[in-house]
């Protein structure tokens, strides 16, 4: 496996991921810090998929090789909603920029099928991810969901030794990765499990707001390291040329998050 560059002096700037979504970029001063692991969290229909795919496929079109894998939903019903979008271009498929992987397949072939995975079970399984992305060359990753892969892991110790050797796995290979958490709405919710937000580089919240009766699809960067950033409220919309952001505004000013 790849061995990691030095980190950076004190006082030097972070090589930049540019995620390519509008208003994002600027939000983190240029970019996700490379090589962050991040948790893109929130409840069902608030556009972590949409981001997550975005993100990739951005990438790719900058030469970076990026890899989807999904968890919960086959990679052919992906590509159908992907296709539904300008900014996807069917040849960064063809030529290998952007590639999904089924990790139900991954489970097949390694022989896991139990309900709850061992502890060696889940280090065979850190260690496919990693070689499949130091194979193909991956520089942007997505896990979609890190909630489904945790549910067959279950006990919190185990779900804090898969991120944190997992996350330092990915950053050897200089690989920017997000991983999907699925939350119920509500306040103070950020991840599934409890333990996920607090071992992560980053954390992406989406969710859903009432404004004036209409419900709205709202983002904030809770955290980033590596990076001083914006904590306030976005609304956000997802439109066929991707991701769209502005301010939340309350009463005429802007939220504060």
């Amino acid at each position: 496996m790849a061995t990691g560059s030095a980190p950076p002096a004190p006082g030097a700037l972070r090589d930049r991921c540019v995620t390519g979504i509008h208003g994002l970029d600027d939000i983190l001063g240029g970019g996700i810090p490379r090589g962050n692991m991040v948790l893109i969290s929130g409840a069902v229909g608030t556009g972590k998929t949409t981001l997550s795919l975005e993100y990739l496929v951005r990438g790719a079109e900058r030469g970076e090789p990026s890899l989807y894998l999904s968890v919960t939903e086959a990679s052919e019903k992906l590509l159908e909603n992907l296709a539904t979008f300008e900014f996807f271009r069917p040849e960064l498929i063809q030529d290998g920029r952007l590639r999904f992987v089924d990790v139900p397949v991954i489970y097949e072939k390694l022989g896991l099928d139990r309900e709850e995975m061992t502890q060696e079970e889940v280090q065979l399984l850190i260690r496919t991810i990693a070689d499949l992305a130091q194979e193909l060359g991956v520089k942007r990753l997505v896990l979609d969901s890190l909630t489904s892969v945790c549910y067959r892991i279950r006990k919190e110790e185990r779900i804090r030794d898969f991120m944190l050797r997992l996350g330092q796995a990915l950053f050897a290979l200089g690989c920017t990765t997000l991983l999907v958490s699925e939350v119920s709405e509500g306040p103070g919710r950020l991840s599934t499990y409890g333990v996920e937000e607090a071992i992560v580089d980053g954390l992406v919240l989406l969710g859903n707001t009432r404004r004036q009766g209409d419900i709205i699809r709202v983002l904030q960067v809770v955290k980033m390291r590596g990076t001083s950033h914006s904590r306030a409220q976005y609304v956000i919309e997802l439109t066929p040329i991707g991701l769209l952001m502005a301010p939340h505004l309350k009463g005429g000013r802007m939220a504060e998050g």
